[in-house]
Formats: C-alpha cells, structure tokens, sequence
C-alpha cells in the first residue's frame, strides 16, 4: 500500500523517536515536506495525497541520512534565518537562532536608509551579513573568511537573494590587511568551542559541521584576542560592533574589549536567556595615529 502525507510523516516520525532524535516530529515533517514536494499546509488539507515511488525513496534516504545524525539543514541544502533562506551544507556552520542575536544588536541604532559600511569577519553561510543587508537597503558589506569553500556558498547565497551587488566577499586572516577606520559596524560569530570539548558535542555538530568554524583553542578564546584590537582598529570613530560569544565567556571577552578600547560594552542574552552577544563601540574621539 502507498503511503500517504499523513502515513508518510507520521512512520517518519516513528522512526526517528526510534533512533532516539531530540525534535522528531520537527525533522518528519520537514523532511517530508522535502521528500514529497509539499508544504506544511498540504500535510493537513490533503493529507490523503499519495506518496510516488520516486517519493517514498527519496523520503527513505533522508530519514537514513538523518538517522546516522546527518543535520536536517545539510540533508535539505537549506536553512531559515532571520528573515531569510540561506544555502547551508558542511563547509559552513547552520545558522541557529542564538545568532539572530547578533543581528538584532547590529540592527538597534543603525538607521534604515543610512549608508553604512559592514564588516562581517568569518562570514561563513554569510547569514548575519545578508541578514543585515536585506534590512537596510543602503549599506553594504565585506564579508571576510579564511575558507575558499565558506566563501563560496556565501557568494550563492547573495546572488539568490539579489544582494551581490551589495557586498564583496574576500578570502582573509580576520581583518588584517583592512585599512584602519573602514567600517561603521563589525560583526562575527567566531569559533568559540574550547578545542577539547568540540568531540563531546552532539554528532550533528562534531561529526558534520567544519572545525575551523568550531575550534577556538584551548579555553575558546583564541579569536576574540585577535579579534579585540583589530575590530577597534578598522571602525571608524563612534563604529559598533556586535560578536556572538560562549553562553560564559561574557566576562573573558569583555575584558578583552575593555583593554582593546572598546567604549559602551554590553552583553545581551539570548532567547534562551544566555549571555550570547557583546557589543560596543569605539570612543568616537578616537583616531589611529
């Protein structure tokens, strides 16, 4: 007998409390919706459609992929953010919700139509600096990673959006080579994973997602101690920056700001009500000599 919308995500969702994944009636629908070519609402309005043979192999390679903790993001190719869709595989990390901190900080008292100057260091996907762009129709932004392969999806990803001319992206070191006072607005969600622990996180994280995004040194911190100079030294005089950080390192990298120079810092929490986000700025009497 062929299998049903209905039949179909819920032997999915079956299957996946079987394998003991956290979020299962989640990933069955998704994954349905995927496999099937169908949208949340067909599930209930026309939940007796029949499932093709194409569609129920496909539906069983990704409830397979999904078993052996393959993230749902990288089995469809796409994740939500913010307000927008991004392309995601295993070059880059998945944008997740606790990042979508950084843009709201980014967001707050930067004007609508002004023309600001984005720095995004690690852009990885390109989810924060897209993000930030497709709110704010008259700034642009440089994106600034290490790996071709992050670059590459992020450049898909603008050009889907009809942002490409808009931002550059640029192989780099973090900001060396940016010329001092560049920048109105610096963001970056940098590796933050004290490299020891990175094998103890869920599969989904340790076994798919890029270690070069995930290892920040022995006690996390190795990005933000260069990252805290640098970024106050390529914004401009009263520039912000907002970076994600460790749900306790609030106070290691504030420290690190406060002796770089930073002025007015602030961590906000996050929606899960964790220190996720400091943010500051440079004393705007403040010039490079």
């Amino acid at each position: 007998m062929s299998l049903t919308l209905l039949t179909a995500w819920r032997s999915a969702k079956q299957r996946l409390e079987r394998a003991g994944l956290a979020g299962p009636v989640i990933d069955a629908r998704l994954l349905v919706e995927a496999a099937c070519e169908a949208t949340r609402a067909d599930i209930v309005t026309d939940p007796h459609r029949e499932l093709s043979p194409e569609q129920e192999r496909r539906l069983a390679e990704y409830l397979g992929r999904r078993e052996h903790r393959e993230p749902v993001s990288h089995i469809l190719g796409r994740k939500g953010f913010w307000k927008i869709m991004l392309q995601v595989n295993g070059d880059v990390l998945t944008p997740r919700p606790d990042t979508e901190t950084v843009v709201d900080a980014a967001l707050k008292g930067f004007p609508e139509h002004a023309a600001w100057n984005v720095l995004d260091l690690g852009v990885g996907s390109g989810a924060i600096l897209l993000a930030i762009l497709a709110e704010r129709p008259a700034a642009k932004g440089l994106g600034v990673d290490v790996s071709e392969e992050a670059l590459a999806v992020a450049r898909d990803n603008a050009a889907a959006l009809g942002l490409a001319g808009r931002l550059a992206l640029m192989r780099g070191d973090w900001a060396v080579g940016l010329a001092d006072d560049s920048f109105d607005l610096v963001v970056a969600n940098p590796p933050y994973i004290a490299s020891d622990v990175i094998a103890t996180l869920e599969p989904e994280v340790s076994r798919y997602e890029p270690r070069l995004a995930l290892d920040g040194g022995p006690d996390g911190l190795a990005a933000y101690r260069i990252l805290a100079p640098e970024i106050l030294r390529v914004l401009k005089p009263g520039g912000r920056f907002a970076v994600e950080i460790g749900y306790d390192q609030k106070t290691a990298v504030e420290a690190l700001f406060r002796a770089a120079g930073a002025a007015a810092l602030t961590t906000l929490r996050d929606l899960g009500d964790r220190d996720r986000v400091v943010t500051g700025a440079k004393n705007p009497l403040e010039r490079q000599a």
